[in-house]
C-alpha cells in the first residue's frame, strides 16, 4: 500500500480556456495534488532525497499552470500529472484542477476535473 503526500490549494494565474477573453485576461487556477509513494525509505533514513520534495513539486506545478496555454482543463490536469510523475519516487498522482472563474452564465461555486495517473 502506498502512502500519500497531499498539497491543497496551489494557486497560479494561467491563460487557459477556449474563449479569447480567457486567453487574454487569464484567471486563477487552483490545484490539489495527492502524491502516492512509499515513504518508508525516507522515514528510515530521514533523507529528503528519498521522498517527494513537495516544495519543489509545488513550484513545478504552478509553473505548469502559468505556462503554455491550453484549451481544456483536462489537458492542464494531464500536464500537471506528467510533471509529478517525473519524480522517480512518485508512483501515482491524483490531480484536481479548480477553475472557479469559469465563464459560466449561471451562479456556481467551482468547476473541477479530477484525474488519477500512475507509472504503469
Amino acid at each position: 500500500m502506498l502512502d500519500r503526500v497531499t498539497l491543497r490549494g496551489l494557486r497560479a494565474r494561467g491563460h487557459h480556456g477556449v474563449f479569447e477573453r480567457e486567453r487574454i485576461e487569464g484567471q486563477t487556477f487552483v490545484v490539489d495534488l495527492t502524491l502516492f509513494l512509499d515513504t518508508r525509505p525516507a522515514a528510515a533514513s530521514d533523507d529528503l532525497t528519498r521522498t517527494a520534495h513537495y516544495g519543489v513539486i509545488a513550484e513545478e506545478v504552478t509553473a505548469v499552470i502559468a505556462g503554455d496555454p491550453v484549451d481544456l482543463i483536462e489537458t492542464l490536469a494531464q500536464r500537471i500529472a506528467d510533471q509529478c510523475l517525473r519524480h522517480e519516487v512518485v508512483e501515482e498522482v491524483e490531480v484536481v484542477v479548480h477553475k472557479p472563474d469559469a465563464p459560466i452564465t449561471v451562479p456556481f461555486d467551482d468547476v473541477t476535473i479530477t484525474i488519477r495517473r500512475s507509472r504503469a
